[in-house]
């Protein structure tokens, strides 16, 4: 009986220490979402499949998220209170957002009015790269010392957006007034080559391979398919309304697209550049993401304020509720 207690008492003393000295997030990550209307960064709980905190960016909002490599920090750009190429005011800060503390505890100043929008950490230098736009370049920050230390012209307006090579050595920038894809050096710090694409596009991403860049026309339903070893568009996709965000999964299979018009995510073989599959989503899906382990695709819905979860495979769809205006999305590990 005596030997029967002492068991008792130690399972439930492992029992009170595991529950106590767990982490307060998810082991496997977090997905950050840049609310708009709220002016807030969300930090989602993956596995809850709910927002945990909010983040009050501390003034004018934040379209987009990038996190830092040991998943710590997140950074926001604070672009404006307008969308693209339109009226308003020109941001000119970065705010640096402890997800632990869930504070903003820096803000890097640009200097002058720039619009910082897209920021994307390097996969080989761990610098952050990030599109400043009336400046039409994209700047270079470390993120350690949390100074810039170069910047990147595109050549263009409006450099909205921007994906980088596997290896890093090459950038590419959506810029959406003149419809141009600017092809960047990332290393030498200069522009390769500026592809015309169509009359306005939205939104970049890049095949795992590295060997197809792929944007939206914002004018007609159909995606460019850019051969990065001509830098030419090499074929159009067609779908079923025009698209926005797209992401490929890690294994080269599946590339997604956000379809806002239609409310609807469509689903392209990646072998094949055939669309397979469309699903429905929430009002306005806007960015798409892909969960590093290539298992769950998310799609940030604005009008709907959700983050839609959907199976990569099975296809089925599972709603996150979010913040006003949800955008930007970025997975911290």
């Amino acid at each position: 009986m005596t030997r029967f207690l002492s068991l008792t008492a130690l399972t439930f003393a492992a029992l009170l220490i595991a529950a106590f000295s767990s982490p307060s997030s998810p082991s496997d990550g977090l997905l950050l979402v840049a609310n708009k209307g709220d002016r807030t960064l969300g930090i989602i709980d993956p596995n809850a499949a709910r927002q945990i905190a909010t983040v009050a960016e501390g003034g004018v909002t934040g379209h987009e998220v990038a996190a830092s490599a040991d998943g710590k920090r997140a950074f926001v750009p604070i672009y404006g209170n307008s969308g693209v190429g339109r009226p308003g005011t020109d941001g000119s800060t970065l705010a640096v957002i402890d997800l632990s503390d869930r504070k903003v505890i820096h803000t890097i100043d640009f200097g002058h009015g720039v619009r910082p929008h897209c920021a994307v950490l390097g996969p080989k230098d761990g610098l952050l790269y990030v599109t400043t736009e009336l400046d039409k370049s994209v700047t270079i920050i470390d993120p350690l010392t949390l100074k810039i230390v170069g910047s990147v012209p595109t050549g263009q307006a409006e450099s909205h957006m921007l994906a980088i090579s596997s290896d890093g050595r090459k950038g590419y920038t959506a810029n959406v007034g003149p419809g141009t894809v600017s092809v960047l050096d990332l290393a030498g710090r200069k522009t390769l080559a500026v592809i015309p694409v169509a009359k306005h596009l939205q939104r970049i991403s890049i095949s795992p391979d590295n060997r197809w860049v792929f944007t939206s026309d914002e004018e007609k339903p159909r995606l460019a398919v850019i051969d990065t070893a001509t830098n030419k568009v090499d074929r159009w996709i067609t779908l079923s309304a025009s698209g926005y965000g797209t992401a490929s999964t890690p294994d080269g299979k599946w590339l997604l697209v956000a379809l806002p018009d239609a409310n609807a995510v469509a689903v392209i073989n990646l072998p094949t550049l055939q669309v397979v599959k469309t699903i429905s989503a929430p009002s306005a899906p806007q960015e798409m993401l892909i969960r590093p382990d290539g298992k769950v695709a998310y799609v940030s819905c604005d009008r709907s304020h959700q983050v839609a979860a959907i199976g990569i495979g099975d296809w089925g769809v599972k709603l996150i509720e979010a913040g006003s205006g949800a955008d930007g999305l970025a997975w911290a590990r």
